[in-house]
């Protein structure tokens, strides 16, 4: 009786100093994961809460700890405005002791935060950020963009509906570095392909009566009227055009060039059908990323964004190379994530250039007409899967960190 008591104080001792030894690799003990988004605002509907929900969820899958250590999540209203952010961010990192900071659906707080995580040594993973600064002249060694940038998107729609012979184009833009983003980035895609642009009208952010803009682009006989925003005015610009009947002739489309599937389900598929937008991801695309989208749904009783599917990505795959480096030291844990293959329930083939940029696979998707739809949030047909090396931008030499990749 004693030895097997003996052997059982053993047993504990060994696997309590193991458990030791994993969180000793661990700093503080914690591996603390941040959340920093809209949760009150224009974006909140394709971050706000459910990015938190996504992220937990991956901190679920991997059992809550990761080298023995538990895995904690925190989040935070940055409100869109970057000096919110970067307070938020500074305390975090510096009294809070966060590891990771995630989604940033402003291109301005993202690379706020960026620079701030830099310094700090932690790492930043933009799972909404979407500019392509972050990816040239703004790199960081410690950030990963994680879903898609605007060259991607504006790539992905402007290339497939030039090779469907719709080469006139009219863009109406959200007159902020964001919008400003994607109309450069799918102009050049548009003439580089054979394309011309008729016209541009820019309109304030947020906006709010967007009928005179859609109507000068309908005028301009344009086969494409391409939406250079997102969020609420994506939203507005639609339904405003609905009213007027615009785009819903073959020969003229309407193609938003950042869309959630949250921004459909608000417009209605009466309003938005017969849309052509690229997304890095779509929950019924297969049974993986259905899986997925039902562990979701039954927090949220609704499917995920792009973007808050790609913060379960971004948190799950940060967690294993973690697991793998051994370390949750920042340099450790990025460079571990540049030897992954990612591939997941939400992204598809993808590798993590020494820039930041997650080139993989994106879907080039057409809104279902009203009668199409089998059920609720059955709204998208899966026209083509882009291959990343087709629609990403090839690396910068205005990012330092490419000369060494």
């Amino acid at each position: 009786m004693r030895s097997r008591v003996i052997g059982c104080a053993l047993g504990l001792s060994l696997a309590l100093a193991s458990a030791a030894s994993a969180a000793d690799k661990v700093s503080d003990g914690v591996v603390r994961i941040g959340i920093l988004n809209d949760l009150s605002g224009i974006y909140s509907d394709f971050t706000g809460r459910g990015s938190a929900v996504a992220a937990q969820i991956a901190i679920d899958e991997m059992g809550g700890k990761v080298l023995g250590a538990p895995v904690e999540l925190v989040a935070a209203d940055h409100q869109n405005k970057p000096d919110i952010a970067a307070n938020l961010a500074r305390e975090w990192f510096d009294q809070g002791k966060v590891d990771m900071i995630a989604d940033f659906p402003t291109s301005s707080t993202a690379l706020a935060v960026m620079e701030i995580a830099k310094q700090k040594n932690r790492v930043t993973m933009l799972s909404a950020g979407v500019a392509m600064a972050a990816i040239t002249d703004k790199c960081s060694p410690l950030n990963a963009q994680w879903m898609v940038n605007t060259y991607a998107l504006a790539a992905g729609t402007a290339k497939a509906l030039l090779k469907a012979g719709r080469k006139s184009w009219y863009f109406v833009t959200a007159d902020y570095t964001f919008g400003h983003s994607l109309e450069k980035d799918a102009s050049a895609v548009v003439e580089a392909e054979g394309g011309k642009v008729l016209g541009v009208s820019r309109h304030p952010f947020p906006g709010g009566d967007f009928s005179s803009f859609m109507l000068k682009a309908q005028a301009s006989g344009a086969q494409v009227i391409a939406l250079a925003n997102a969020g609420n005015d994506t939203i507005n610009a639609v339904k405003q055009a609905a009213e007027y009947g615009i785009g819903r002739s073959d020969k003229q489309v309407i193609a938003p060039l950042l869309t959630y599937i949250t921004d459909v389900k608000s417009l209605g598929l009466a309003k938005a059908q017969d849309m052509y937008l690229t997304e890095a991801f779509y929950w019924d695309y297969d049974d993986r990323s259905r899986a997925f989208a039902e562990k979701y749904f039954a927090k949220m009783k609704r499917m995920p964004s792009a973007s808050q599917a790609a913060v379960y990505s971004a948190a799950l795959n940060y967690l294993k190379a973690i697991q793998a480096a051994g370390t949750d030291e920042a340099g450790a844990v990025m460079a571990t994530l540049r030897t992954m293959t990612i591939d997941d329930a939400v992204i598809r083939n993808g590798r993590l250039r020494a820039d930041g940029a997650l080139v993989h696979d994106l879907l080039l998707l057409q809104v279902k007409k009203p009668a199409e739809s089998k059920r609720d949030w059955d709204f998208y047909d899966v026209r083509a899967v882009l291959k990343g090396d087709d629609v990403y931008p090839k690396p910068s030499d205005a990012c330092p960190l490419n000369a060494k990749g």
